[in-house]
């Protein structure tokens, strides 16, 4: 526990620093459902990976962009604030990889393509760097990955698990890197995961999968086991290319460990489990249904402790099923409310990412080879309004007495706000693909409101 929050706290709160601010037009039910809008430049590359950047631009990762006579593989750096996207090339196919953002800052690009049709997946790695732009290689995995997950752990050291190796076949090992030293040995697992399996780590330094498959596992990086038969979901289906987040950590549900998953399977569902990981007994308890069937979908945590559920179809890469109305769903009340309505379906390689001015940003969608969404929207949730429409006052942060916050440690935010202040959370830089985000984590503090 210790440890994990001291990944959390180091890596989240340079983004939360950014204040960037985005400024809808006033809308009236925008304090209700929030806003959508279509921004005016258009995305030049199939965004397939996008990770947040402490900066507060956005790093997309394309590679031979689901389109293989491309001999050119492209990445580019997204600037939401000054609306600029730089285009570059990388040296090999990072097309469906896997990523995360390390604790000290930098995307970890996780596999990718050696060959389509059929997939073998590439055992080479990247770290982006912010600060000067580049993308520079690391020590290669054992095998190859293609549609990999990873997972930053408690201590910060990076996991992957599953995808397809260099031959085509499952990778069923778990590696585990550390800066400094690379990777580990292998951890050969007890049974073969699907391609981009859910993976939620847990405060107590284990780590949950969700799925897409019904029955659920731990896994324990302290000793490299699984436990395996850990719960069965209701829903009898794969649900495939449906959404898994962990709801948020905090003092009011003393950090309790809970994960909602959300439809998935083709044709598809729109039901919703959660599980409580607290319990003796974990078990997949149905929640309510989403608006409609999603397949493909994002869920994106919001600062509120809100997900928003958004994009998919009935059926899978079929736009004229599309799920264009975006639901919120509420871990306190456990209900789902309308959140406005998208002007593009978003279906197999869309994105969605929290911005640090408590925006999402919505892109792709790439259901046909050699053609992509390239117009991209901007979701402005209900707590950026006010009653009338207009926008309502943002807090400021005025200064931090620390750059590198401590385990268990106070520390300082000045702000002229602070007596209105009614939560403090932190939340961790997103990196998301496939319907899942890789790395959202979301931890509130306790905290009191000082003189002035």
């Amino acid at each position: 526990m210790k440890a994990s929050r001291r990944s959390l706290l180091a890596v989240v709160f340079l983004s939360l620093a950014i204040l960037a601010v985005f400024a809808p037009a006033a809308q009236s039910q925008a304090n209700v459902q929030g806003q959508w809008q279509t921004l005016s430049y258009t995305m030049p590359i199939n965004p397939i990976h996008a990770a947040l950047l402490y900066n507060g631009k956005i790093l997309i990762i394309s590679g031979s962009g689901n389109y293989p006579p491309q001999m050119t593989y492209q990445w580019a750096l997204y600037d939401p604030k000054a609306g600029t996207i730089n285009v570059q090339t990388s040296s090999w196919d990072m097309f469906c990889n896997g990523m995360v953002v390390l604790p000290d800052g930098r995307p970890f690009v996780l596999g990718g393509t050696i060959q389509y049709d059929p997939f073998f997946g590439q055992p080479r790695t990247a770290i982006y760097d912010p600060a000067t732009n580049t993308l520079t290689d690391e020590q290669s995995m054992a095998h190859g990955r293609w549609y990999p997950t990873g997972l930053v752990l408690g201590d910060g050291r990076v996991m992957v698990f599953a995808g397809t190796n260099e031959t085509g076949s499952s990778n069923t090992a778990v590696e585990i890197y550390q800066l400094g030293s690379g990777w580990s040995p292998q951890y050969v697992a007890p049974w073969t995961p699907p391609l981009y399996p859910r993976l939620h780590l847990l405060p107590n330094g284990t780590v949950f999968y969700s799925g897409s498959t019904p029955t659920s596992s731990i896994f324990n990086p302290s000793n490299t086991t699984w436990t395996t038969g850990v719960a069965t979901t209701n829903y009898s289906g794969t649900r495939t290319y449906g959404s898994s987040v962990l709801f948020p950590l905090t003092p009011a549900n003393n950090y309790k460990p809970q994960v909602i998953i959300m439809g998935g399977g083709n044709p598809a569902t729109a039901t919703t489990e959660t599980i409580d990981l607290s319990a003796t007994t974990p078990k997949w308890v149905q929640g309510p249904n989403m608006s409609a069937p999603r397949v493909e979908m994002n869920a994106t945590m919001l600062p509120s402790g809100k997900i928003l559920a958004l994009g998919g179809s009935l059926n899978d890469e079929d736009a004229t099923t599309a799920a264009l109305a975006a639901d919120l769903y509420d871990p306190v009340s456990n209900t789902f409310s309308a959140a406005g309505t998208e002007a593009y379906p978003r279906l197999y390689h869309s994105v969605s990412l929290l911005l640090p001015d408590a925006t999402v940003w919505v892109a792709g969608s790439n259901p046909t080879r050699g053609t992509y969404t390239p117009q991209m929207e901007i979701y402005s949730p209900a707590y950026l309004f006010n009653s009338d429409g207009s926008l309502a006052t943002r807090p400021t942060i005025t200064s931090v007495s620390t750059a590198v916050i401590g385990y268990n440690s106070a520390f300082t935010v000045t702000t002229p706000n602070a007596s209105s202040i009614s939560n403090v959370v932190l939340i961790r830089n997103g990196a998301v693909t496939h319907a899942f985000n890789m790395d959202q984590r979301y931890v509130g503090l306790s905290f009191t409101a000082g003189s002035g």
